[in-house]
């Protein structure tokens, strides 16, 4: 299991049951080769305590949260910084960020509270990939 050190890993906190959470860990996974991101589900021991670090309930998942040397990054700005890490054209979506954050989050939200009505969800965690468990930290 890879180990998470906050001073040079990018990891993204999931919504582990969530259909959409999952596809989009996919989706960074197709498109990030180089592995520069790593996986903790919000469900896990580990990202229920990063979580509530970052003054968040994992009792009730609202947002991904994205860890970077950078800093933390949550809700539309965790998208935007993930877009940025993964570089070359993902970059195009920083284009966003010249939109009001209070907009790209109301939009972002409006998703995220109906996305298991749309999406689905599992009872539990989902079983990652080979691949995928190569990058999940818990």
């Amino acid at each position: 299991m890879p180990h998470y050190d906050p001073s040079r890993d990018h990891l993204l906190l999931f919504d582990g049951i969530c259909h959409l959470c999952d596809a989009s860990v996919r989706f960074i996974v197709k498109r990030d080769p180089a592995a520069k991101i790593k996986f903790a589900p919000i469900q896990s021991t580990l990202g229920s305590q990063l979580y509530t670090q970052h003054g968040l309930d994992p009792s009730s998942p609202s947002a991904m949260l994205f860890l970077t040397p950078r800093g933390a990054f949550k809700a539309s700005d965790a998208a935007l910084e993930i877009a940025r890490t993964l570089g070359g054209v993902w970059k195009l979506a920083l284009v966003f960020k010249s939109l009001p954050h209070a907009l790209r989050d109301a939009a972002y939200y409006f998703i995220a509270r109906n996305r298991y009505r749309w999406f689905g969800k599992d009872e539990s965690c989902m079983m990652p990939t080979a691949e995928l468990k190569t990058r999940m930290l818990e």
